[in-house]
């Protein structure tokens, strides 16, 4: 089964194949998606990663507090959004 996996902390130049090639030594990577800002365009400094299940957890316990770009990543199981209040 597929997990997605949180990933934040990155540095704002991190492109999603770089984020795709530190997570591809512990399994396949499915998908790499990075987060910009709505009204500029510029990463956040997040993102999500979503890969199988036993990788995934290879991946979060390797990469949690790791350096990448000079940054201290946060590495975590992604939790289910939270449903926005419509106005």
């Amino acid at each position: 089964m597929a997990k997605s996996i949180y990933v934040g902390n990155l540095p704002w130049s991190a492109t999603e194949e770089q984020v795709q090639n530190l997570f591809a030594p512990y399994g396949a990577v499915l998908s790499v998606k990075l987060v910009n800002d709505r009204e500029t365009g510029r990463a956040r400094g997040f993102g999500f990663v979503e890969m199988e299940d036993p990788a995934a957890a290879a991946a979060i316990e390797a990469l949690d507090n790791t350096n990448f770009g000079g940054r201290t990543l946060r590495v975590n199981e992604a939790k289910p959004r939270a449903p926005r209040p419509r106005y």
